[in-house]
């Protein structure tokens, strides 16, 4: 009798743990902000260069005819201009342009607007295709301000162009359910890599054109971003932006790794829209 006395307790304790239910540990859940590696390294890049402020007037002036967008330096007339940097100049600066800022507003701003958008457009990328596509953003903002200021002198600077085509390309998935603009999301990275609308679907998805209407109009209407220095003044290359926010719109799908819903990977590069 003592001896079942004294395992009743026990075996009813075990019964008792036996009957617990197993809860699953929680997944960690990233914040929909943490910066990745790809966006942290382009910031570092635009924050480092814009210590060439800290330079002697003549060569930080020297660094913007460089390295900034002129667009008279591409004019074949008599009138031409010899501009610093030659004909590697005329190459580079479709590019490097993106990468200068005129102060600490001006960097600040376009930071701001590339963090939500580029965070998850360099989780969905990866960072060469990230870095990638914001070089080709740049060019196609540069080609924009070209068409449209056949021969102005003043430099353009900023890298406005290349946040208008993460902001345009990350419209493209930002409002799928579990995105990191729906109403319910996961985790950042989860949130980064849900499904693109194809193009088409995106233009007839009425958030995704509620965003469009009040992105072109407060572009228009302010034009605030990159920004043109030189003889002429200051001015807006709102322009740029518009050619930046085309070209993330309409490229995309050939950055994109992320399969579309119901589309195999192998079938993939030849259905996106």
């Amino acid at each position: 009798m003592g001896g079942n006395r004294s395992r009743e307790p026990l075996a009813s304790g075990f019964e008792l743990v036996e009957s617990l239910p197993e809860i699953p540990p929680e997944s960690p859940r990233e914040p929909i902000l943490t910066l990745p590696g790809a966006l942290t390294a382009y910031v570092l890049v635009l924050a480092v260069i814009h210590l060439r402020v800290l330079l002697p007037p003549e060569l930080e002036n020297w660094t913007i005819d460089v390295f900034g967008f002129i667009p008279k330096r591409y004019d074949s007339t008599l009138l031409a201009i010899d501009f610093p940097g030659g004909t590697g100049a005329k190459v580079w600066s479709f590019v490097t342009y993106s990468l200068l800022h005129a102060n600490l507003s001006h960097i600040a701003f376009n930071v701001l607007w590339l963090l939500p958008f580029g965070s998850a457009l360099a989780r969905r990328f990866g960072a060469i295709r990230f870095f990638l596509f914001m070089a080709v953003t740049a060019v196609a903002g540069a080609l924009a301000h070209l068409v449209t200021h056949e021969h102005a002198i003043a430099p353009m600077i900023g890298a406005s162009a290349s946040v208008s085509g993460t902001m345009a390309a990350a419209i493209r998935f930002a409002f799928v359910q579990g995105s990191f603009l729906s109403f319910s999301r996961g985790d950042a990275d989860a949130a980064a890599r849900v499904p693109a609308l194809s193009l088409m679907r995106a233009l007839r998805n009425p958030r995704v054109l509620a965003f469009l209407a009040v992105w072109f109009g407060v572009n228009i209407v302010f034009g605030v971003g990159s920004i043109a220095i030189g003889a002429d003044g200051a001015m807006v290359a709102w322009q740029a932006h518009i050619g930046g926010f085309f070209a993330g719109l309409l490229l995309f799908s050939l950055f994109d790794p992320v399969p579309r819903a119901g589309v195999a990977p192998s079938q993939d590069l030849s259905r996106r829209g």
